[in-house]
């Protein structure tokens, strides 16, 4: 068995089984993806997913299930997702092993 695209930590997944119980509509899981976005080119995207598609990676972990953009794939592999809160913030971060650079505020990535 191949090993998983990502992890999920324990604070992610219980963020996200929050989110997905406040949208009072039912989810198969939320999706990851990224698109071309900020300084450094890339961004990640997370939204509720309403089905499967064919292609979707899917982790399955903690309870909750999360998928994977096709696209996405190749460039978070060995990602973990994980949520951070403090006083300052609070919000999903990406450890990505692939990213060569971020830009200075923390909203885009490249590989």
């Amino acid at each position: 068995m191949a090993p998983a695209p990502m992890t999920i930590t324990d604070a992610a997944a219980e963020r996200v089984k929050v989110l997905l119980e406040k949208r009072g509509k039912p989810s198969v899981g939320i999706r990851i993806g990224v698109r071309s976005k900020g300084c450094s080119g890339m961004s990640y995207t997370l939204e509720y997913a309403d089905e499967k598609t064919q292609f979707d990676e899917i982790l399955e972990d903690k309870g909750v299930t999360v998928l994977i953009d096709p696209k996405a794939t190749m460039f978070i592999l060995g990602t973990e997702m994980d949520f951070v809160e403090d006083k300052m913030q609070s919000g999903f971060v990406f450890k990505n092993p692939n990213e060569k650079g971020r830009c200075g505020c923390g909203e885009s990535f490249h590989v």
